[in-house]
């Protein structure tokens, strides 16, 4: 095995902070009250821009970024449904 190290760093850092930034962006754009931790948004953030990565193989522009925006409200709303679902039962 062999180690590159600071792209593939430097890789994960950018899609973590990609992610903070779409996370946010999701959040905003999803109205009403969102019961959501800073590190659940982290991670919807990142699931969204893996998403849409994986469906514009891997090239991310302007549009692929506001793609993920779309894809993080989406995932915001049914991550409220899930913890709404569960707090009343």
């Amino acid at each position: 095995m062999q180690f590159t190290g600071y792209g593939e760093t430097m890789s994960i850092v950018g899609l973590i902070i990609a992610g903070i930034v779409v996370g946010l962006l999701g959040r905003l754009l999803h109205p009403g009250r969102d019961p959501i931790g800073i590190l659940a948004t982290i991670a919807i953030g990142v699931v969204a821009v893996l998403v849409v990565g994986l469906l514009l193989h891997g090239a991310i522009g302007f549009f692929g970024y506001v793609l993920a925006v779309i894809v993080a409200a989406v995932l915001v709303a049914l991550f409220n449904r899930v913890v709404e679902r569960r707090r009343l039962a």
